[in-house]
């Protein structure tokens, strides 16, 4: 596999990204485009070893940070909307590359926000052919009402509302722990105890405005997952108390497009990246490689 760290702009920014790519390509290839998942980076060991299965079956992967996140330029914000903006650009940069079939691009979105973050790019632009999405957040609001007690939750919403009239006074918001008890993300026991994302835990903000857990609080991809129109494969976990399966199970209930579900049961939300990537990791590839094609010629028949 070859490894070259490449940028591109989003928005006026300058994205870091790494292409990863077979060692001999002889025609296009089919693209896979990343964006991080929740507080993630582009380096993260839990990606690599997908994309070294999709490199070896011929497709080229490109992954990023965010913008304002690891190698990336930008405000440190955690803006879902803005990191779909920077997959779609991801997405354009993809299509200058000559090792890539421009017809073939679909999107691999993996941890919270990562999958949610897939559906909304893929039903917003079409040149997206089919996504992969695993533990993906369908609803932002409930997500974030779900890791808190009813009176923390009620406090965050009125925190919330102060920020925004403070925001409106001097421009700025009040900044929180990215993670923590009063963070954005209340670890779970798992997480507490896991060292699975040791490797870029120090590397991302440790802070973030009170005005992402707004805008995070508005995501809803399961709103327009039925717009998508290639194929939809979600990943989730049972009793996943980090990104509960239920939301995944919205997303493929609602998705109208050729759709596929597992539930990985038996495991935990971070454990299972170990315990069943030699299942999972083959099926992701299948699923690329049966919706990522192209038939030049596209017919229609009525009686």
């Amino acid at each position: 596999m070859i490894e070259e760290n490449v940028t591109f702009y989003s928005e006026g920014e300058k994205i870091s990204g790494i292409l990863r790519l077979p060692e001999k390509i002889k025609n296009p290839a089919p693209g896979v485009v990343q964006g991080p998942g929740f507080l993630g980076l582009k380096g993260g060991k839990l990606y690599k070893q997908y994309h070294e299965l999709l490199v070896k079956a011929g497709f080229v992967v490109l992954v990023f940070d965010y913008r304002g996140f690891g190698d990336s330029e930008g405000e440190s914000v955690l803006y879902p909307e803005r990191q779909v903006e920077d997959i779609r650009n991801a997405i354009s940069y993809i299509e200058t590359r000559d090792e890539v079939d421009n017809d073939r691009i679909g999107l691999f979105g993996s941890g919270g926000t990562g999958g949610g973050n897939a559906v909304l790019a893929a039903a917003r632009d079409k040149r997206v052919k089919c996504i992969v999405c695993n533990n993906a957040v369908a609803n932002g609001a409930e997500w974030v009402q779900g890791m808190r007690r009813e009176y923390e939750w009620l406090g965050l919403l009125d925190a919330i509302a102060e920020d925004r009239r403070n925001r409106a006074l001097t421009g700025e918001s009040k900044m929180v722990p990215s993670r923590g008890l009063d963070g954005l993300q209340i670890p779970t026991p798992e997480r507490l105890q896991t060292n699975v994302k040791s490797d870029v835990d120090t590397k991302i903000p440790q802070e973030l405005p009170l005005s992402c857990a707004e805008a995070i609080i508005e995501y809803c991809p399961e709103e327009v997952v039925d717009r998508i129109e290639g194929g939809v494969f979600f990943i989730c976990v049972e009793n996943d108390d980090t990104t509960p399966e239920r939301q995944s199970i919205r997303l493929y209930e609602k998705a109208t497009a050729p759709k596929k579900i597992i539930i990985q049961r038996g495991t935990g939300h971070y454990e299972a990246y170990g315990k069943y990537f030699e299942q999972i990791g083959p099926q992701i590839v299948e699923w690329f490689e049966k919706h990522l094609v192209f038939d030049g010629l596209k017919i229609e028949e009525k009686n």
